[in-house]
């Protein structure tokens, strides 16, 4: 503990934005390059050394947050880096990525603002590139055993690392032309610009991790084939079926998914596109969902040059502060939030009609209606109360040129034949069945991430990949030495 008295006498001071009028106008993203060095070494220093640290538990990575704060504070980067590596295999994805539930749980935060753990966080992961702590590490040995990840999210590149380290031959399967899943084609550039995750991929190429892009496993070869060829699979195809929204009018052209609409405009950046054909420019914008999938649908429309965005949430809005009687400390409360998408939405004034910078709360969709030619023009909506019963003379209609709909998804996407194929048995949700070893039914074949979990964080994406990547090691040597920071049945803390 560098400062013992830092939490007192320093305010928390965040990572500062770019001006909205200046980063509207580009894709980069939103923070002031480089802004972070001169104030982050005091912010770590606000880190109490509190003994018992419940950003640990918080964290299900089980990042080592008061050891490399100190070294932070201290300016010794390289060890901070071995420390935050030790549990994070991307810690340059989580510090950009990630709502960080470690805050929340910052025994600081019972009574002041937090640590920013995930400025702190990024700080190190972009100053362990910088200054090369960050060299690949080749096993000294091969193992001779094979092992097939479906999937390139964070998922499934943390357990292709993890077991490439421990000397097994690993192949990473990709539906799409570029490795990365949603990383590389949902989460817009100006939350991630997309080097941070070339210079990863180029890493593990270094290695030894071999990738296989545009290849459908199910399709463009057969999962039993897949599954003859290795020692070991595992899953890590996501949670990639998206929820519907079934009212009338839902058959209007107009009305698409997120997941539809982001990788476009990601496509836009990668050069594969002069322009999206979906392209919100001029055009009155609905979003439905009020998650992180909607704000950056929210971010996106605002650059694509949108003549109004509405994003709808069904919950009431949330007060500025946590309800301790409901969400008390340390658990992640469901508080009133401005992510930059948002904060751009209310400078610019996108939706006139909005509660709260482009969010109208307890809102509820009723119908869309149409023009002659069968595209939409209207969202019909209603007010809704906390048990989401309609409110009385409370409806609404926005002009809505384009819909999205982010509603959230269920498990993973069944029609490429994988799951069919191999015939895995399945969670009433709709997620992979498994066993306390992160094991399916079929011998050898394991399961991890959103697939099996279903939606979640980054955090416990790449927590997974790493359990499961444990579990798979032990499967083909009899023990491991790998990190396993959860199991499949770990969840978040609630009350």
């Amino acid at each position: 503990m560098a400062d013992p008295k830092g939490f007192m006498t320093t305010p928390r001071q965040d990572w500062p934005r770019r001006p909205v009028e200046e980063r509207v106008r580009d894709w980069d993203e939103v923070y002031v390059p480089r802004a972070l060095l001169p104030i982050i070494s005091k912010q770590a220093d606000r880190c109490m050394d509190c003994g018992i640290p419940f950003c640990h538990d918080a964290c299900p990575l089980g990042n080592l947050i008061p050891e490399w704060n100190d070294l932070v504070s201290r300016e010794d980067w390289r060890a901070a880096s071995d420390r935050l590596h030790a549990t994070n295999n991307f810690p340059e994805f989580t510090g950009r990525l990630c709502p960080a539930p470690c805050e929340a749980g910052c025994v600081l935060a019972i009574n002041q603002p937090a640590v920013t753990i995930k400025n702190v966080e990024c700080a190190i992961g972009d100053r362990a590139w910088e200054e090369g702590f960050t060299p690949p590490r080749p096993p000294d040995r091969l193992s001779g055993r094979t092992v097939a990840v479906i999937g390139s999210g964070p998922t499934g590149l943390a357990a292709a690392q993890q077991l490439t380290r421990a000397g097994h031959t690993v192949a990473v399967y990709e539906k799409d032309d570029r490795i990365g899943g949603l990383m590389r084609y949902g989460i817009p550039a100006f939350k991630m610009e997309k080097h941070h995750l070339e210079r990863r991929i180029e890493q593990m190429r270094a290695e030894g991790t071999k990738f296989r892009t545009s290849t459908t496993v199910g399709q463009d070869i057969g999962a039993a084939e897949l599954r003859s060829r290795y020692d070991a699979v595992v899953i890590a195809t996501g949670a990639t079926a998206w929820r519907e929204l079934s009212v009338p009018g839902r058959e209007l052209s107009g009305i698409r998914q997120a997941m539809e609409y982001l990788p476009l405009a990601n496509r836009v950046r990668e050069g594969d596109l002069e322009s999206s054909p979906m392209s919100a420019a001029g055009k009155h914008v609905v979003i439905v969902g009020g998650g992180d999938t909607g704000a950056d649908c929210l971010g996106t429309a605002v650059r694509d040059g949108a003549a109004s965005v509405t994003q709808l949430d069904i919950y009431a809005q949330p007060d500025a502060d946590r309800d301790e009687d409901a969400e008390p400390w340390p658990t992640y409360p469901k508080i009133y939030r401005l992510s930059a998408a948002h904060e751009e939405a209310r400078d610019l004034e996108t939706a006139p009609a909005a509660d709260a910078d482009a969010r109208l709360f307890a809102a509820s969709t009723l119908r869309f209606t149409g023009d002659a030619d069968g595209h939409v023009r209207s969202l019909h909506l209603v007010e809704v109360d906390a048990q989401r019963r309609r409110m009385p003379d409370t409806g609404r209609t926005l002009p809505a040129d384009l819909v999205l709909l982010a509603l959230g998804f269920s498990g993973p996407d069944r029609t490429d034949g994988l799951i069919d194929q191999l015939g895995l048995e399945m969670e009433p949700r709709g997620t992979i069945t498994r066993d306390a070893g992160f094991a399916t039914n079929l011998p050898g074949v394991f399961a991890a991430g959103d697939a099996a979990r279903g939606q979640s964080l980054i955090v416990w994406a790449i927590a997974e990949g790493r359990a499961v990547a444990a579990a798979v090691d032990r499967h083909l040597t009899g023990s491991s030495r790998l990190p396993a920071p959860i199991s499949p049945y770990d969840r978040p803390m609630t009350v």
